[in-house]
């Protein structure tokens, strides 16, 4: 048992939280949610804990993981989801290999639906999500990830598509993602060699927006991945909202059609109290106070 155990949903004092979750219990859920106050208040960190299979995904992981989704889906007062690792030099080794080999063969393809529906949910949080990847970050890992909408990584981080070592392919979601982020040579290339690239290459690729020197805790892309999100606090929540909503959606069709779903977007914005508060604030030269409203 490691020292300084913490309760499931805890509420946690700004960036004090990064020293305190580095001694999560080994008992604990494998999914350990904390709202943050303080300068990081409207911020939700999903902290992967599950130190014996390096966070590896199971059965329990993934139906805690879902939960913890499908808890924060229509919470206002939310603004930010981070997602982490509780577990030093890891953030999730993929499957657990170990388990699935007690499977039997029609199971698989149903645990793996589950996964890619988990990820995909994820992915359709209405709140922008951002992944701190402080250690490796393999198979089911970087596909986590790659549904998120902001990636940071140490230096260190390892990162990889592993799966075709197994004679199997990404199967929660990697083959669709990975290329639409950094393109599909770039994509085919590191799945079929199985590449396994630290942070500062993937930065190099685009695959994380930033890459940070490792410090000694390990958890210097957590802490990045919160000042990203102390950036987007003080913004409008709906603005933020249907930004995502425009940018995600219009990804998917023909220009024409997304222009389409920018203007529904905007439209929703517009008899917002916010966005009068916004003006007002402008006018009178101070910081908006933005409600959600």
């Amino acid at each position: 048992m490691l020292r300084g155990a913490r309760s499931t949903f805890g509420v946690l004092r700004g960036t004090r939280l990064a020293i305190l979750n580095r001694g999560i219990c080994s008992n604990s859920p494998d999914i350990v949610v904390e709202k943050l106050v303080g300068d990081c208040e409207g911020v939700i960190v999903f902290g992967l804990n599950r130190p014996a299979a390096k966070n590896s995904i199971g059965k329990n992981l993934l139906k805690e993981f879902t939960e913890a989704i499908e808890n924060v889906q229509h919470d206002k007062s939310v603004r930010v989801v981070v997602l982490r690792s509780l577990v030093p030099g890891v953030f999730c080794a993929g499957a657990d290999l170990k388990e699935r080999a007690t499977m039997k063969p029609e199971e698989v393809g149903p645990f793996v639906s589950k996964a890619r529906n988990c990820i995909s949910d994820l992915e359709n949080l209405p709140v922008p999500v951002i992944v701190a990847l402080d250690g490796v970050a393999l198979g089911g890992g970087l596909e986590i990830s790659l549904a998120c909408d902001l990636r940071v990584a140490a230096n260190s981080a390892k990162m990889g598509l592993v799966e075709t070592k197994l004679a199997i392919i990404p199967g929660a979601g990697g083959t669709q993602r990975l290329p639409r982020i950094i393109g599909a040579a770039k994509a085919k290339e590191l799945i079929y060699t199985a590449a396994v690239l630290n942070g500062t290459q993937a930065a190099e690729i685009g695959l994380v927006n930033h890459v940070v020197p490792q410090n000694e805790m390990e958890d210097a892309a957590y802490h990045k991945a919160l000042e990203i999100a102390k950036a987007i606090i003080p913004n409008g929540p709906i603005g933020v909202r249907m930004a995502k909503t425009a940018i995600s959606r219009g990804l998917e069709v023909d220009l024409g059609t997304g222009l389409s779903i920018e203007e529904a977007c905007y439209a929703q914005v517009i008899p917002t109290r916010d966005r009068i508060e916004g003006l007002k604030a402008f006018r009178e030269k101070r910081k908006p106070e933005y409600k959600g409203e």
